[in-house]
Formats: C-alpha cells, sequence, structure tokens
C-alpha cells in the first residue's frame, strides 16, 4: 500500500513514517500543503494521512482541491483539532476517518487494516504463502510458527520484497540489537522457512520474489 503522509511536525513525520515502513506499507512525507499536489501529480497514492494545521495550504484546503479534481483516494485526518466543526468539516470534505492527537501509532495501523485492506490478500514467496493481515504462513499446506522476533522480522522484509530494509530498522525489533545478534536471527529464519534472504553490504536486507 502506498501512503503520502502530510505533517509538518518533522520528528513525528519521520516517527510515523518509520512506523507505517515497518509494518510493511509505503510511505512519502510531506511538510506543506503545496508538496501533496507535486507528490500527487506524479504518483498514485492508496490512502492519504493529512495533518490540518501546516504551512502553505493547509489540510482541509489540499484534500477539497484533490476531491475536486476528481482524486478519489480515501483520507484520514491527524490533527489536534477536536471541535465538532472541524471534525465536521473534514467528513464534509471527503475523508473517511479522524483521529485526534495525540494518539497511538497503533491505532493508526488498526485502522488502515480494518477500513483500507483487503482481508485475500495473500503473498505468494518462495514456495511460500502469507497472510499479512493474520501473519500466517504456510508452505505445502501446513502453518509454519515464528517467534515473535523473527515474525516481525519476516513481516517487514515481505511486505518490502524486493526492497533493501535498512539493517538498523530490522535490529529494531531484537531485544539487544546489534550486528550479529540480527544476521543470527535472519540465519534461523531462512532455515526454519527455506527462503534466501539477501545480504546488501552497508546497507540492508532484502527478500527477493524469484
Amino acid at each position: 500500500m502506498q501512503i503520502l503522509l502530510l505533517e509538518d511536525d518533522k520528528i513525528l513525520c519521520a516517527s510515523l513514517k518509520e512506523y507505517l515502513e515497518s509494518e510493511g506499507y509505503s510511505v512519502d512525507t510531506a511538510h506543506r500543503g503545496t508538496e501533496v499536489f507535486d507528490l500527487t501529480f506524479s504518483k498514485q497514492y492508496d490512502l492519504y494521512i493529512l495533518d490540518v494545521n501546516v504551512p502553505e495550504t493547509d489540510g482541509f484546503d489540499v484534500l477539497k482541491a484533490l476531491k475536486e479534481a476528481g482524486d478519489e483516494t480515501p483520507a484520514i485526518y491527524i490533527t489536534a483539532l477536536t471541535d465538532i466543526n472541524s471534525i465536521s468539516k473534514g467528513f464534509h470534505i471527503g475523508a473517511e476517518d479522524y483521529i485526534k492527537k495525540p494518539f497511538d501509532p497503533e491505532e493508526l495501523v488498526i485502522r488502515i487494516k480494518s477500513k483500507y485492506e483487503k482481508p485475500d490478500r495473500l503473498i505468494a514467496l518462495q514456495g511460500l504463502t502469507y497472510d499479512p493481515l493474520n501473519r500466517t504462513i504456510q508452505k505445502e499446506g501446513e502453518i509454519i510458527t515464528l517467534g515473535e522476533v523473527q515474525a516481525n522480522l519476516f513481516h517487514t522484509l515481505v511486505m518490502r520484497c524486493n526492497t533493501v530494509v535498512d539493517s538498523f530498522a530490522l535490529m529494531d525489533f531484537l531485544e539487544q540489537p546489534n550486528a550479529n545478534a540480527l544476521r543470527v536471527n535472519l540465519a534461523k529464519l531462512k532455515n526454519k522457512l527455506g527462503i534466501e534472504i539477501k545480504n546488501v553490504r552497508g546497507q540492508g536486507y532484502m527478500i527477493e520474489n524469484l
């Protein structure tokens, strides 16, 4: 899923981007409303996540302009505005959902999965079948169970298949993050699932859909 995130707080924006990408989403970011128009001109997205109080063009006007141009991409507002008029305005413009700040990023992911992901979206990869919603792995009709760390590593690599995932992002899933522990966990994952995980020296790791 391709997501465009509009958030002018750069620290929050980077944090949300990292969390969403750890859940397997591809995320582009914008800090000013006008940047959204440049990004959407050259690329199509599956979901917009929009703050309201941003420089140049606020989130309400951004979505209004996109809708008037015939863009039917669903949108979620994330904002500190909690008055009923603002909420009403957001939905009237065409937002699908509205989350009040501060919020737990996990809540955002739960809403995305429940509203915008197809439950039958199975991934076939190197002899495996993976259901990213309930995170079940099947090989030759049998379910393979992984521990929490390896399950998180596998999910992140599969959801960004054919893309190098930074080693430090993967280390976040470890109890004691370090390069050796990451290599050990990935080696165990490869052996248990019978798959190839490519080490891109100096960058990270990736699973290729061979």
